[in-house]
């Protein structure tokens, strides 16, 4: 459903301690993505999320929205006044974008696309 809360992540600047808060906070389990390069673990829920290690740990969690057509809510966007970066790829899984509303506040949106491929070696 286009809109809908779907992922949150929350950067830390020690992800073990993150991951050690979150999970006697709320009892989340969290596991290793698996993702080359990236300290991402992942957490089930409603919404799902991850904490990551990230140089911007502090600065609040990301909120991802679901999308059926990432060009058109990222056009949207520009639109309406806010900022966007363009598509990003997510591998097997699908594409997200980062975006500012109108008044500084941080989200992102995400499109399920499992044919996006792989980055060329």
């Amino acid at each position: 459903m286009a809109g809908k809360l779907i992922h949150i992540e929350f950067p830390a600047a020690n992800a073990d301690r993150a991951t050690s808060f979150y999970s006697g906070l709320f009892g989340w389990q969290f596991q290793d993505a698996g993702m080359p390069g990236i300290d991402y673990r992942m957490f089930q829920g409603e919404p799902g999320g991850a904490v990551y290690t990230s140089e911007q740990g502090g600065e609040g969690p990301i909120v991802y929205f679901d999308t059926d057509d990432i060009d058109r809510a990222v056009d949207r966007v520009r639109a309406l006044g806010g900022k966007a970066e363009d598509k990003a790829p997510i591998p097997h899984v699908g594409w997200f974008a980062r975006c500012e509303d109108t008044e500084g506040n941080t989200f992102s949106f995400f499109q399920s696309d499992e044919s996006v491929p792989a980055p060329s070696a």
